[in-house]
């Protein structure tokens, strides 16, 4: 196993158009958040010669932002794998650089799938008539939430989780995002309100649904010895995962088990850490019941036990293990593809830079990526602070 413990960090981040952004295309959201992320690192746009990026609804969408940013990158990287693409893109921007292909490689994405021409709904039709997944389509499914309704339905009934528990996730998500002023959704909200809210597809309702919102996020990732300089404290990788088993929900091998079972143990045993070890958590969640499988898959508690184990708002800001502190997909932003934003905030979080929503001595954090219609890629990722690499 490669090695990459310590031998980059993160030394800018930004997000732009986070909401609603009208009038803005998805690659000016893309280019507010990127300009912003390079100056946040203390860095020009010329001094980016990397380039990490991808869209879901763009052909060779890297050169688009290559022209766009007007730079000029000897290392580019541009693999789709879904939601979790950002946080896969962590590792490929380290392997780069350690490998002296390049210096700084900036990350970045943007979307207007809330205020653009062609929603998410509209786009989410299209991509399902040509997805390969001959067993789903002929029951036109309602994609992503059809799937995702399956994995959660199943686990409930395998393990007596209930619509409740789920409930538990998006009124901790919620009480985050009323911490922080960048958060979309800020209503209070309660167990009672999430359950007896519109049905999307059973047995979630509109509130174990994540967003539709516009928004851009980005970060940079820089050589560890370059990054002494910056204007904030790096943040710097301690290890690294990917992994994936399928496709479709109907290929998926196990319905309550998700690939990130083997993305966080690659990144845990790089970084030389255990569950107990990490301090806070972004953790993907395009729906509640991911909040749920990414906590048994991971580690912090046992299979099947993720229901119980979010009761009584362990999760949220008052509990005793701080998850997806900005309020995540389900209440901060959630443009389509998650996994830069849960970057970012970690950063955030590790930098002691989020306000009322800071937890006191953060010094390490798991970001954990999401993708596909079926929780089909996953990305984890272990941040950590200068002291941490002792």
């Amino acid at each position: 196993m490669v090695d990459l413990k310590g031998k980059v960090a993160i030394t800018g981040v930004a997000t732009a158009g986070c909401g609603e952004a009208p009038g803005m295309t998805e690659i000016e959201i893309l280019g507010a958040a990127a300009r912003a992320a390079v100056a946040d690192a203390g860095l020009k746009m010329a001094d980016i010669d990397g380039l990490c990026t991808a869209n879901l609804n763009v052909a060779m969408w890297p050169l688009n932002v290559i022209e766009y940013l007007g730079i000029r990158p000897s290392f580019i990287e541009g693999t789709n794998i879904g939601g979790s693409a950002f946080v896969a893109h962590l590792v490929h921007a380290a392997l780069a650089v350690e490998a002296g292909l390049c210096r700084h490689v900036l990350v970045c994405y943007g979307s207007n799938q809330r205020t653009g021409k062609f929603g998410r709904r509209e786009r989410g039709i299209a991509r399902n008539t040509l997805d390969p997944a001959p067993y789903e389509l002929p029951y036109k499914p309602f994609n992503p939430p059809s799937s995702y309704a399956l994995i959660a339905a199943r686990h409930m009934h395998q393990y007596g989780t209930t619509r409740r528990h789920l409930a538990e996730v998006a009124v901790a998500a919620r009480g985050w995002a009323q911490l922080n002023p960048e958060a979309f959704s800020r209503d209070a909200l309660s167990i009672d309100q999430v359950l007896s809210a519109r049905m999307i597809s059973d047995p979630f309702t509109v509130f174990d649904c994540c967003l539709v919102t516009d928004g851009g996020g980005a970060f940079v990732v820089s050589r560890a010895d370059r990054s002494k300089d910056a204007p904030h404290k790096p943040v710097y990788l301690l290890g690294h995962g990917v992994a994936a088993s399928h496709r479709t929900v109907s290929c998926m091998p196990d319905l309550t088990v998700t690939p990130s079972v083997e993305s966080g143990r690659r990144a845990f045993a790089m970084a030389g850490l255990a569950p107990k070890d990490i301090d806070v958590l972004q953790i993907y969640d395009a729906f509640t019941i991911n909040t749920i499988l990414a906590l048994e898959d991971l580690g912090f508690c046992g299979k099947g036990e993720g229901g119980s184990f979010v009761e009584g708002g362990r999760i949220g800001p008052s509990g005793s293990l701080p998850v997806n502190t900005n309020g995540g997909g389900l209440s901060c932003v959630q443009p389509n593809m998650y996994g830069a934003f849960a970057t970012i905030e970690a950063v955030r979080q590790l930098r002691g830079a989020c306000g009322p929503r800071q937890v006191k001595g953060a010094r390490t954090a798991l970001v954990n990526g999401n993708g596909g219609n079926a929780a089909a890629s996953q990305s984890t990722a272990i941040l950590g602070v200068e002291e941490t690499l002792s």
